[in-house]
């Protein structure tokens, strides 16, 4: 067994149930497609990170999707809100005896397999790693061991997050990455050609 492992939290994509401000721009068909097109290239990602790996779900777990059976774990997402879930999956992780962990959001354009690495290494010399997004959140935390206050008292979804999330950690060592932004409305994607053409082919 491999002793670190990257997890993937990702919402089943379905019609008018994914990125949803992004849909108030684009419509529910378009939103859709770009929530795929993100998932493909988070997939592609993740299978290059010399990790074992993990998908959770968020309301069901599909055995023949892009993720591959024999590449990853597959788990429905358990908790209240975004951070209990979260913990659940740390903990769960950690007492599967798994000694880095890392989650990565779903909805990344920018991310590589070497911002997944670098967490991993990161976390040879720091308790915690974090990957700020400029909206006020995250992109990625990676962990040695459970930080549970992490998870708690949070307004997930806000721009307090990751701020929020600091001022938990003034005790613990912890090492940022480069700020990379997610997908969450049409400013996000209008200056990324591999996704606006997608969007030109719903139109047609």
């Amino acid at each position: 067994m491999n002793k670190t492992l990257a997890m993937v939290f990702t919402r089943n994509p379905e019609l008018g149930k994914v990125k949803t401000r992004l849909a108030k721009t684009i419509g529910n068909e378009g939103a859709l497609t770009i929530y795929k097109a993100l998932l493909n290239h988070t997939e592609n990602t993740i299978r290059k990170v010399n990790s074992d790996k993990a998908v959770f779900y968020s309301v069901s777990i599909n055995d023949d999707d892009i993720w591959n059976n024999t590449i990853y774990q597959k788990h429905l997402q358990k908790g209240n809100d975004l951070g209990e879930r979260m913990k659940n999956a740390f903990a769960n992780a950690f007492k599967s005896g798994y000694d880095k962990v890392v989650i990565v959001a779903s909805d990344l354009f920018d991310i590589t397999s070497n911002h997944i690495n670098e967490a991993f290494k990161q976390l040879d010399t720091s308790d915690v790693v974090i990957g700020p997004s400029p909206d006020g959140g995250y992109y990625l935390l990676g962990m040695n061991y459970l930080h549970s206050q992490v998870f708690e008292q949070k307004e997930w979804g806000t721009e307090t997050v990751l701020n929020a999330t600091l001022n938990d950690m003034q005790n613990i060592d912890v090492h940022l990455l480069e700020e990379i932004n997610d997908i969450d409305t049409f400013d996000d994607i209008k200056n990324i050609p591999e996704l606006t053409e997608l969007l030109e082919l719903v139109n047609r």
